[in-house]
C-alpha cells in the first residue's frame, strides 16, 4: 500500500473514529438549546459542557436516566425535555419525604422542585425517587439505564453515606448500565480530611464504586481546568458559582478580592464513567 493510501485510510479510519462525537445526538443538541433552560444554567455550559458530558456517559433515546440530588436543575432542564422527546424516563432523586428527621428546608427544596418542573408540555412526566442517609432504593432493581452525579460526592462524605449511595446507584441499574460521575478533583494535590474543602481524589471516587461492584469503564478531561490551584481559602466554594468570601454561615466580606478566583473560573473536575458489569 502507498504512503498516499496510508495517509488517506487513518484520515477515513479517523472520520468514523469521531463521528459520533462531530454528529451529536439532535434531540440532546435540541435540548441544550431550547428556551425552557434558565439564563444563569445556560451562562455555566462554558464550565460544565453539557453535550460532551452527557454523550461521554451514553446519554441515548429512550433510556431511563436516574440523577441524584439535581439542586435547582441545570441537568433537569435538559435531560426532561430529552427524555419526553425520545420516549424516555427522567427520574430525579430528592430529599427523602420517609425520613422523619427531614428538615423543613429540605422538604421545602423538594416541593419548590417539584413546582418548577411541573409543567408536563415542557418537562413531560418527571419521576421521584426518595433519596438519602436512610431511604430506600432508587426505584425497582435493574430499571435504569444512566445514573448521574454531578458535584455531589463530597457531600456523601460528609454524611458518611458515600457507600449506601453507591450501593443504591448499583442496585437500580440495568447490567451492562452506566454511572456518570462528576465531581470536584483534588489530584494531584492529596484529598482533605473527609474532603472538607469539597476536592475528592479520583481514587476515593473510584474505590468507592469498585466497592459497590462497579468497574471503572472510562474518564475524560472535558471538565478540567488546569488554572483551578486548589488552595483558596473557603474551599471549592470560594469559585464560582459559589464565590465563598467568608467562612461558611458568616456573612459575605465586601472587601474580599475576587480577582484571582474569578479567573480561575469553576473547578477542575474528574469525569468518569463506570458499568455494571
Amino acid at each position: 500500500m502507498s504512503s498516499r493510501m496510508l495517509v488517506l485510510f487513518a484520515a477515513a479510519a479517523m472520520a468514523v473514529m469521531t463521528q459520533p462525537a462531530a454528529a451529536q445526538d439532535a434531540a440532546l443538541q435540541a435540548a441544550v438549546a431550547g428556551p425552557q433552560r434558565g439564563e444563569a444554567h445556560v451562562a455555566r455550559d462554558g464550565a460544565r459542557h453539557p453535550v460532551e458530558t452527557l454523550t461521554f456517559w451514553g446519554l441515548a433515546p429512550g433510556q431511563t436516566v436516574v440523577e441524584l440530588s439535581p439542586g435547582s436543575g441545570y441537568w433537569t432542564e435538559i435531560l426532561a425535555p430529552y427524555a419526553k422527546a425520545t420516549g424516555g424516563t427522567y427520574v430525579a432523586g430528592v430529599a427523602d419525604l420517609s425520613n422523619p428527621n427531614i428538615s423543613e428546608g429540605a422538604k421545602k427544596a423538594r416541593a419548590d422542585f417539584e413546582a418548577k418542573y411541573s409543567d408536563e408540555a415542557t418537562f413531560g412526566k418527571i419521576s421521584y425517587a426518595n433519596f438519602g442517609a436512610t431511604s430506600g432504593p432508587l426505584g425497582a432493581p435493574g430499571s435504569a439505564d444512566l445514573v448521574i452525579t454531578a458535584r455531589n460526592i463530597h457531600n456523601w462524605m460528609s454524611a458518611g453515606m458515600l457507600d449506601k449511595a453507591m450501593a443504591d446507584f448499583y442496585a437500580v441499574l440495568k447490567p451492562g448500565g452506566v454511572l456518570g460521575v462528576k465531581e470536584h478533583r483534588a489530584d494531584p494535590r492529596p484529598e482533605a480530611e473527609g474532603a472538607r474543602d469539597g476536592y475528592v481524589a479520583t481514587q476515593t471516587v473510584i474505590a468507592a464504586a469498585e466497592k459497590a461492584g462497579f468497574k471503572l469503564d472510562a474518564s475524560s478531561e472535558v471538565n478540567a481546568n488546569p488554572k483551578d490551584t486548589k488552595d483558596h481559602p473557603f474551599g471549592v466554594w470560594t469559585l464560582p458559582p459559589v464565590r465563598r468570601s467568608a467562612p461558611a454561615g458568616q456573612p459575605a466580606d465586601p472587601g474580599f478580592d475576587r480577582t484571582k478566583y474569578e479567573a480561575i473560573g469553576e473547578s477542575d473536575r474528574m469525569t468518569l464513567r463506570f458499568v455494571k458489569p
